[in-house]
């Protein structure tokens, strides 16, 4: 049986733990004490269409699997922590894992590569998911395609995973090069997770604002002009489920995207990984990015403003 390590077991970690612990023998590492703790206790529960909880083992430092292989370590922290969390299991893992980033934002895998010889795959998950609590995700979005491919080794090194992924639930695809997705995924994450943060969560201010409607349609054109001129492309239309809703052919959804979550809880976003690192790019490139600019900095401001909030005891305004 093939053994999987978690890196960083919240909302999507929870979700790919839960799944791939049918099929294979999974670990999930995360530096949330209480989170570990109440998964050892109680196992973690994944609430959505088919809620159920799963008996996983999780451990809160990598101190704690010191001397153990495992066939693939999938990263799915925060952006910001991925070195940190690398740097300490490359210290005290046995082998060279296959190393995927199934991460939002740009850089995950040139760190992950930078690190080590061992073989390195990047993907893109279309599922999406909310931490809960202690023990405790919800799967939002489920039923799509993770593509995953390699950066450095081969389509075999990573083909395996894909597999894996599927019998466990998780449909999934290993491709020679999946970087059209995942700029594809990433422009819908640099426009719509700092918009849905600066409005509070509340997703139907996306889409019944109508000047909230043309800054969205200036970020991703923005962000478009960005990938093209980094001589990316995309595999399908970012905006294509915004499109959609607009056009009352999908529901309004609850989830205005994990940074907003973030926001709320007071802990660092991936605002720098995204929406930065488009600003960083365009400034570089000399493209026009004055929207993501401004958004950019008002998520900074907002990131401090609530931890200030929080230290004082105050509600959020």
């Amino acid at each position: 049986m093939r053994r999987i390590l978690i890196v960083g077991c919240g909302a999507m970690g929870g979700i790919f733990a839960a799944h791939l612990a049918k099929v294979a023998d999974v670990t999930a590492l995360d530096v949330n004490a209480e989170h570990v703790r109440a998964i050892r206790a109680d196992g973690l529960r994944v609430e959505g269409p088919e809620s159920r909880t799963v008996p996983l083992r999780a451990v809160a430092s990598a101190d704690e699997i010191a001397g153990e292989s495992f066939d693939a370590l999938i990263f799915l922290t925060k952006s910001g922590q991925t070195g940190a969390a690398w740097s300490a299991l490359r210290r005290v893992l046995a082998g060279a894992p296959l190393l995927l980033t199934l991460q939002n934002g740009m850089g995950n895998s040139e760190t992950l590569r930078d690190g080590g010889d061992a073989p390195v795959a990047r993907g893109v998950t279309l599922d999406a998911g909310r931490y809960l609590g202690p023990g405790r995700v919800q799967h939002l979005i489920h039923g799509n395609t993770t593509w995953i491919g390699p950066v450095r080794g081969t389509l075999d090194d990573c083909a395996w995973l894909a597999r894996l992924l599927s019998e466990a639930g998780m449909p999934a695809q290993a491709i020679t090069d999946p970087m059209d997705a995942v700029w594809s995924k990433f422009v819908f994450n640099a426009v719509m997770n700092p918009v849905g943060a600066l409005l509070l969560g509340v997703n139907r201010a996306r889409y019944e604002t109508p000047e909230v409607r043309d800054l969205i349609d200036d970020l991703a054109r923005e962000c478009t002009n960005v990938v093209a001129a980094l001589g990316g492309r995309l595999a399908f239309d970012p905006m294509q489920l915004v499109k959609q809703t607009r056009a009352g052919e999908r529901p309004i959804t609850r989830h205005a995207g994990s940074m907003a979550l973030d926001i709320a809880r007071g802990v660092a976003t991936e605002i720098d990984e995204l929406t930065g690192f488009v600003v960083r790019e365009g400034d570089r490139l000399g493209v026009d990015v004055t929207a993501c600019r401004t958004v950019y900095r008002l998520v900074k401001g907002l990131e401090l403003a609530r931890r200030i909030q929080l230290e004082e005891g105050a509600p959020p305004a």
